[in-house]
């Protein structure tokens, strides 16, 4: 997927500049990298608010047009106003076509709902990463990776080792010898028949609340008792 975006040179600089940058609906920025200065730049906040929006513009080679220049690029990080809908900064780097670049990529999870662990044990799928890190030269930079859960079953894991990379594609975790967890199935506890044929013994063994007096109802009981061992005391007085 192509994606281009413009931007202008930026001469002034400075908080006071990047201010009235903003009020003019503009983002500051900054473009560097395959060994060249780096470059200030603004840009228009229209824009590139609503292509922030694109899951493919966080993970592909840009091709930014800087007035007559034109490179191909990578947002490498934007800072929002904090309760705004509005992009203060933005850095871009350059890429070489030679260079291999260091990337977060999205994992797309396909294959879940007919996934052994769901289908037939009645498991969740829990995704444990959302995005993989990866190195790979700018032609082989792919917008996303699909992780197939085709084969998973309950209380398995999906680790990256089992996810298909696209060629010429390395992950960084591997590499570095940690074979991270990108997805489980987990299956929620379930009450087995034992313990229903136990809890059904032990509710019909205990007494049930109208067989068990309350402290309310053994007052009342011995209340007349009493009442009565008064009354035979009186009558015996009487007679004599």
């Amino acid at each position: 997927m192509k994606i281009e975006i413009k931007a202008e040179p930026r001469s002034l600089q400075g908080t006071g500049a990047s201010r009235r940058l903003r009020r003019e609906s503009k983002v500051p920025g900054i473009l560097y990298g395959a060994g060249k200065d780096a470059q200030p730049i603004q840009l228009d906040h229209k824009d590139l608010f609503f292509k922030l929006k694109m899951e493919a513009f966080h993970a592909s080679i840009l091709d930014m047009e800087i007035g007559k220049e034109k490179a191909q690029v990578l947002l490498r990080d934007y800072q929002m106003h904090p309760f705004k809908e509005q992009i203060l900064h933005a850095d871009f780097q350059r890429v070489a076509a030679d260079r291999k670049i260091h990337m977060k990529v999205p994992l797309h999870f396909l294959n879940g709902e007919i996934s052994p662990g769901v289908k037939l044990a009645g498991g969740q799928v829990q995704h444990v990463r959302n995005e993989l890190d990866i190195t790979c030269l700018p032609k082989d930079l792919p917008e996303f990776i699909e992780v197939d859960l085709k084969d998973l079953h309950a209380g398995h894991s999906m680790h990256v080792s089992h996810v298909k990379l696209p060629p010429g594609v390395e992950s960084v975790a591997l590499a570095k010898g940690d074979d991270i967890t990108v997805a489980t199935i987990v299956i929620t506890r379930a009450m087995t028949a034992e313990e229903e044929a136990a809890e059904a013994a032990a509710a019909a063994v205990a007494p049930s609340a109208a067989e068990v007096p309350t402290t309310a109802q053994k007052v009342k009981e011995e209340e007349p008792a009493k009442e009565a061992g008064k009354g035979g005391k009186e009558e015996k007085k009487e007679k004599k």
